[in-house]
């Protein structure tokens, strides 16, 4: 991953996931519409309810969503909870596991807050390199486990498995999977569930939706335990943000779509040379998909900030919620950096949001100018607000 000794260094290969192409992405909205029509009358999309309803335990407008998802998603069940995907995560681990039962994960820095899960739990957890299907192969025979914890998106820079060959391997061993699907589900062509998994666990916050949502999809006997140990009125995730999240899925699929395709042109247009200072771009999923920039000189710790001046996005809210429009410049995610430590000065990751290609390479233009990037001293500082189509 390093360069030469007195050289920088260099982003190691990575292995974007497939993503869904502009007609796939409508035929997904418009199958998301269909299913809200089996399990929705007209009027009952504009009248939300709240609390513990005798005989659901939770708002009907909740169960009608649920009802959606699970239809959508082609699961047994779905679960809406509060905390977002980190939310998901512990109630779908909290219902199938005990202390000390021991859960397969891959060899990789874990998300900060799914190992903060993990020792909550007091499960025995083991590593094997799931790039490796030998290693993988290995430990699931050996009739250790009876969960798997399977991340959709990269973990390291360098991933490259797939998850429905993870996902394959762990049912033809007889061990059931659980799947976190943030930043991957409706930007792949299929989710955990959709793979074969036992369980999918996903953000809404990350799909628009209200603040704090999340959603386990899966087994109907995951599913009713994690609504089990759900119920009081306080944990419920209420009628109004359950249709709150389902409006705006709507318009998922498509704005996903648009992103990818946004994100690969500007990686092309970099690659090529048209920004000076970037040495070297990638696509990968970390976690969002994202490009990777490597600049020529270790500016990547201030250049958030000196983009964010140009309109950039300087961190993150939920990454990829309602909030974010602008293109976010942040430094690499907190896994990717216990992977590749030398990075932190190199390397940033941009997504584009909401905006196009020429905006996106505009403001990365504009900050590295500020920032002497390509050895001028900063001089374009004072002409930083210039219109972007004249920077070609």
């Amino acid at each position: 991953m390093t360069g030469a000794a007195s050289g920088p260094p260099v982003l190691p290969p990575t292995f974007p996931l497939a993503t869904v192409s502009w007609d796939g992405a409508l035929r997904r909205q418009f199958r998301l519409l269909e299913c809200t029509a089996r399990h929705f009358e007209g009027q009952q999309l504009f009248a939300a309810d709240v609390g513990v309803v005798p005989g659901l335990g939770r708002p009907r407008s909740t169960a009608g969503v649920e009802a959606v998802l699970a239809d959508f998603f082609g699961a047994g069940a779905a679960a809406l909870v509060q905390g977002a995907g980190t939310g998901a995560i512990r109630a779908a681990l909290g219902a199938v596991l005990a202390a000390g039962d021991p859960l397969l994960v891959h060899r990789a820095p874990v998300y900060r807050t799914t190992a903060q899960t993990l020792r909550g739990l007091g499960v025995r957890v083991a590593e094997a390199d799931f790039n490796d299907p030998r290693a993988l192969e290995g430990a699931l025979a050996s009739g250790r486990f009876r969960w798997a914890y399977v991340q959709h998106t990269r973990q390291r820079l360098g991933d490259s498995y797939e998850p429905a060959a993870v996902l394959a391997a762990c049912r033809a061993a007889g061990v059931r999977t659980v799947v976190d699907d943030n930043y991957a589900v409706l930007r792949v062509p299929a989710c955990g569930v959709e793979l074969g998994g036992d369980v999918s666990c996903f953000s809404l916050f990350k799909l628009h939706g209200p603040e704090g949502v999340g959603a386990v999809v899966g087994a109907a006997e995951v599913v009713e335990r994690v609504r089990r140990d759900n119920y009081s009125g306080g944990g419920q995730v209420q009628g109004g943000q359950a249709l709150d999240a389902l409006r705006a899925l709507t318009h998922v699929p498509v704005m996903w779509a648009v992103q990818s395709r946004v994100a690969a042109e500007a990686a092309g247009r970099l690659a090529a040379g048209e920004v000076p200072g970037v040495a070297e771009v990638a696509l990968a999923n970390v976690q969002d998909r994202c490009l990777l920039v490597r600049l020529e000189r270790p500016l990547a710790r201030g250049l958030p900030a000196a983009a964010a001046r140009h309109g950039a996005a300087a961190y993150p809210v939920g990454a990829n919620s309602r909030y974010e429009i602008a293109p976010l410049f942040y430094r690499l995610s907190g896994s990717a950096l216990a992977d590749a430590p030398e990075l932190a000065d190199w390397a940033v990751r941009i997504n584009p949001m909401r905006a196009g290609a020429d905006l996106v390479l505009g403001i990365l233009r504009r900050a590295l100018d500020d920032l002497g990037a390509a050895g001028d001293g900063g001089g374009a500082r004072q002409d930083r607000r210039r219109p972007l189509a004249a920077e070609g």
